[in-house]
């Protein structure tokens, strides 16, 4: 028997597992002095770098749709006489289902409900206008700033698989920009490193998120009161579960689990719409998506300048925090797509993954927030919370999509329950796909790494949420978000330039080699004609040669010409 040969990248597994795993430990030894430092870390990255987490997303979104509308939009992400790997339908629907998330369930209700009543300083007006402001706000954050940035990641990731034949590794995404010699070097090695830490980080951000709302739902069914102790077991065991999905295989396990989570998050929704206002969910719909596309350039670009310390707090705990969230995100949802992608052309892959998950996100937030703000005006009060510290009545994340379903007629704990199922389901599903993206980077572009080595990815994301949890909760989360995505960004940034360096050299030499082909179409047409005329000419001539002496043919009058 032959044993298979470890694939394992020395310089990328050691380093990056190792610093993760001392993070661990000393969050869980020295919880205080972490969760001050990590406070410190994050102030200082919002004060010195809130700015450019703004710019460069907006820069994100003005490339992506250059991209799409470029003329590199032709080329195709795989050779060019191959036919895509999923037909459209079956491609919208996966794009579609990479849109859904933990994120999704847990701020679907509380993120509008939150801007509507505490709204983003400088927001101003009545009732109508800040729930039109707070909707506007949502889908700025969950719509095509977001999925901009996962274009910039799958492109460059797409391009160099399929159309280069290069390893699925971030590392030669960046070849075309630092060159082959310092791709394999240490210079390749930090890229994935960082990639790693990225997509540790992100995914356990959700699956911390995922632990609040399920512990405060829990609590909602009194089945078990919210604590410390509980949250640390809800991560044990939903970690233990995603490391079954790990074993059980790509087929068994991501694909059964995902079909299951897309059919119970429909359901959901449907029910959310159909016995709450359903009317005016749709006219709320249609009328924010104006609302957005007619705001989307001030909003993008809004620092909150002239807001003082009120607009950096406020910043940090939304919109920085999403722009982080989704950089360290980036290597995970941008191999998928890049996976599922091969035989699209560049601007099929643009619009496609801008277009379909940003009019999920809307009719998610639409359904799900728009709902629980018109319950709030209608009811004031029934959506809030009083705050355990200072008693002021505001909304709580964590309960907040259960209060909806309680304002429900006929919904309730049923609702509760599928919703509390569709966060455990999303996280193994997160999990699993993560801990595969990970493990393929510490194994050199592996498709296939090892499954002992998969397991220990799968566990040490549940160890990273658990340390997040115990060393400040939602608040470290969102700071391991913002700081894992700084030195990342800078990746996702030489990425950009490099997809744009290695798609404009192929559209530079398409174009010559089109020309070349012209020129020859060209010499071999005139040749034709040439020959075709000479060859009439020379027929005319012979007959006219071989007529009477005496006679006057053009043959004849040109020779006389010609000799005087």
């Amino acid at each position: 028997m032959t044993r298979r040969r470890s694939t394992l990248a020395p310089a990328v597994f050691y380093p990056a597992s190792g610093l993760i795993v001392l993070f661990v430990l000393l969050t869980m030894v020295m919880t205080d002095a972490v969760e001050g430092v990590m406070g410190t870390l994050q102030s200082s990255v919002i004060n010195g770098f809130g700015w450019y987490y703004i710019l460069i997303v907006a820069v994100f979104v003005v490339f992506a749709i250059w991209m799409g509308l470029s003329r590199f939009g032709e080329i195709t992400l795989g050779p060019d006489d191959e036919a895509p790997d999923f037909k459209l339908p079956v491609w919208f629907a996966m794009l579609f289902a990479t849109g859904m998330g933990i994120g999704l369930v847990y701020f679907g209700v509380a993120e509008p409900l939150s801007h509507f009543t505490a709204p983003k300083p400088g927001v101003t007006g009545d009732e109508p206008a800040l729930a039109q402001a707070a909707m506007g706000q949502t889908y700025l954050h969950w719509g095509f700033h977001a999925w901009a940035i996962y274009v910039v990641v799958g492109l460059a990731l797409a391009y160099s698989i399929h159309r280069k034949g290069r390893p699925v590794s971030i590392r030669w995404a960046l070849e075309p920009l630092l060159g082959e010699k310092r791709v394999r070097g240490w210079l390749g090695n930090v890229i994935d490193v960082l990639a790693i830490f990225g997509t540790v980080f992100g995914v356990a951000t959700s699956l911390g998120l995922g632990v609040l709302q399920i512990s405060a739902g829990l609590g909602y069914l009194g089945v078990a009161t919210p604590s410390v102790a509980l949250e640390m077991g809800l991560i044990a065991g939903i970690t233990a579960v995603a490391a079954v999905s790990v074993a059980s295989g790509l087929e068994r396990g991501i694909k059964w689990l995902s079909n299951a989570n897309m059919m119970l998050a429909g359901a959901l929704l449907v029910a959310v719409l159909v016995m709450g206002s359903t009317l005016f969910v749709l006219r709320e719909w249609v009328q924010s998506i104006g609302f957005y596309f007619q705001n989307v350039m001030m909003m993008t670009f809004d620092t909150l300048a002239f807001q003082g310390e009120t607009g950096l707090e406020w910043e940090s705990g939304w919109t920085i925090f999403y722009w982080g969230w989704w950089i360290s995100w980036a290597p995970f949802v941008g191999l998928f797509i890049a996976r599922i992608s091969r035989g699209r052309t560049v601007r099929e892959f643009v619009l496609g993954t801008l277009l379909v998950p940003t009019l999920v996100s809307t009719v998610w937030f639409s359904v799900f927030g728009g709902s629980a703000i018109h319950q709030e005006r209608n009811e004031p009060g029934s959506m809030l919370s009083p705050d355990p510290e200072t008693g002021d009545l505001g909304v709580n994340s964590d309960t907040a999509m259960f209060q909806l379903f309680e304002s429900l007629p006929g919904g309730g704990a049923w609702m509760a329950i599928i919703a509390m199922i569709l966060v455990v389901v999303f996280f193994v599903t997160s999990s699993d796909s993560g801990s595969f993206v990970v493990d393929m980077l510490a194994n050199g572009g592996n498709p296939n790494p090892p499954l002992l080595s998969r397991l220990f990815w799968a566990i040490l994301e549940g160890g990273v949420a658990a340390a997040l949890l115990y060393a400040g909760g939602l608040r470290a989360l969102q700071t391991a978000s913002i700081l894992t995505a700084l030195p990342f960004s800078l990746v996702v940034v030489a990425m950009m330039f490099s997809v744009w360096k290695a798609l404009n050299l192929e559209h530079r030499q398409i174009t010559r080699t089109e020309r070349r082909l012209r020129r020859r179409e060209l010499t071999e047409h005139v040749t034709e004609h040439v020959t075709e005329h000479v060859t009439e000419n020379f027929a005319e001539i012979s007959g006219q040669s071989r007529a009477a002496p005496g006679d006057s043919s053009r043959w004849s009058r040109w020779w006389r010409g010609t000799s005087g």
